[in-house]
């Protein structure tokens, strides 16, 4: 019970948050998550909630402490963070996975659909806000999200995760549903184009998916990242196809010569321009199941002019506080979840 051992040893984090591992029993095994409810839930407000699914062989909480940290942005933010458990696949030498190899019956999408019932029971869950992001095979997962529990899941992320042959084959959208993947075009595991293994679809195809899907422009629009770390070897370009159904957008940044990383300060290996915590959130939280958030609405203000955000906290790349702020790269963490990347040279 590996989870539960290093749980046990963590401090507590403060009054109001709370950090635990629950289980469920669900198609006849015992199904563990770690759920982080932030310190400014209220019962009476309804909350956004995130699933966050770890790769191939992982853990959860592996993956909450080494890559994919949402808990300081969920604080700020204000929404549910789960990171659920993939069983141990008997077929590919008991890896903890989120798509057993056939033979099979093993089916984890309706493993998510009663974790979201339970947790829902028992918190002020935003059933229109239900988001899922994942890493590798994770990501892969999230795909598999966005088609098969459609009726639940409001918009996704993937990140260095890819898609198989016919894994959209039987893809029913029943609502206008944003997808954000973040990929590297030298990433050996999951190819970015595929000559390798044969079995992927390309990530400009599965763009192209998306962007059919939902109605969007076909021709994006193009940006090129600041190169904020050129020690990294990488660089990242945005590529956002804009104005889908609901004013939803698909968007995919591009890590080029990036392997198969989650960037973030934690992953000191992947690309440091980006940190995919904040690009995740920043992006799955624009949306609901209708589309953009306030598409279609008319005089809508500009939420800063009339609640301008407020700087948290100021961090350097390994997350410690930082009152130095000059000649390093900074990262300042603002109260509605958005973070600054700024270098102040002198």
């Amino acid at each position: 019970m590996r989870i539960l051992l290093f749980l046990c040893c963590l401090p507590i984090m403060g009054i109001s948050q709370q950090l635990k591992t629950e289980s469920i029993l669900y198609d006849g095994n015992i199904r563990e998550y770690i759920i982080y409810v932030p310190q400014n839930y209220s019962p009476s407000l309804s909350t956004p909630i995130l699933f966050a699914l770890h790769g191939g062989s992982g853990y959860a909480n592996d993956f909450m402490n080494y890559e994919a940290d949402f808990r300081s942005i969920s604080d700020t933010a204000g929404f549910i963070l789960v990171y659920p458990q993939a069983l141990e696949d008997p077929n590919d030498n008991n890896s903890t996975n989120w798509l057993h190899k056939d033979p099979t019956n093993h089916k984890d999408i309706f493993f998510i659909e009663a974790l979201i019932d339970t947790i829902s029971s028992d918190y002020n869950v935003d059933l229109n806000r239900v988001y899922a992001c994942g890493y590798s095979l994770g990501g892969m997962f999230s795909y598999e999200l966005a088609c098969q529990l459609n009726n639940k899941i409001a918009a996704i992320a993937s990140v260095a995760g890819a898609a198989f042959y016919g894994a959209f084959a039987n893809c029913n959208t029943t609502h206008p549903t944003a997808v954000l993947s973040i990929n590297g075009t030298s990433d050996g595991i999951h190819p970015y184009n595929d000559t390798i293994y044969g079995v992927y679809f390309s990530v400009p195809a599965i763009d192209s998916f998306w962007v059919y899907t939902n109605n969007t422009d076909i021709t994006p629009i193009i940006t090129q990242l600041p190169d904020l770390n050129s020690l990294d070897g990488s660089t990242v370009e945005r590529y956002s196809w804009q104005n889908g159904d609901g004013c939803v957008s698909v968007e995919e940044l591009k890590i080029n010569n990036g392997g198969h990383d989650w960037p973030s300060p934690l992953s000191s290996w992947g690309n440091q321009d980006i940190n995919a915590n904040v690009e995740v959130w920043n992006f799955l939280s624009r949306f609901d199941m209708n589309g953009l958030i306030g598409c279609n609405t008319a005089n809508v203000i500009e939420p800063d002019i009339v609640n301008p955000k407020k700087l948290v906290r100021i961090v350097d790349l390994l997350g410690r506080e930082s009152n130095d702020l000059k000649n390093q790269l900074l990262f300042y963490i603002y109260d509605d979840g958005s973070v600054e990347k700024k270098i102040i040279i002198e």
